[in-house]
């Protein structure tokens, strides 16, 4: 490990019971410093790291927009209030919402401009962060770490 390691940075005392256990907690805890990193970003906003994924959600979808569940079941981070989500979006303008008039259960949500907007203000900030926090790592190694934690999901 790197100069005092993780057991260091967590003042832990006693070595992990397993490696496997040590690389969890060494990931939820890189985790917790980029969602810091984030949420730092987007406050200056006045958005979350949700709200931020749902206009990016929309944008990806374009014209054709997207139901409330599809919205959703593509979130980084679930939760289970998708509706105040998209009602605190739309309250800023930046989501509009339509039912389809052949499914009156459906409601479609859509990126507005001012959402538009937003997110370009927020790309090249975005893209800082994400080459500032990992400009310690070649590019092969950030390559290696995508395929990682893709079998790491693919176990779950």
């Amino acid at each position: 490990m790197i100069a005092g390691g993780l057991l260091a940075e967590i003042r832990q005392t006693k070595p992990f019971p397993s490696s496997e256990e040590e690389l969890w907690v060494s990931l939820l805890k890189t985790a917790d410093l980029l969602k810091r990193i984030s949420s730092e970003l987007l406050e200056q906003f006045q958005l979350t790291e949700q709200q931020y994924n749902v206009l990016r959600i929309l944008r990806g979808a374009g014209d054709n927009g997207l139901p409330t569940l599809a919205i959703a079941e593509r979130l980084i981070e679930q939760t289970p209030g998708i509706t105040r989500l998209i009602d605190r979006l739309e309250s800023k303008d930046f989501v509009r919402r339509e039912r389809p008039v052949s499914d009156r259960r459906q409601v479609y949500c859509f990126i507005t401009k001012g959402g538009l907007v937003l997110l370009k203000q927020l790309n090249p900030l975005v893209q800082l962060r994400a080459k500032a926090s990992f400009a310690k790592l070649s590019r092969g190694e950030v390559s290696q770490m995508l395929k990682v934690l893709a079998k790491i999901r693919d176990a779950g």
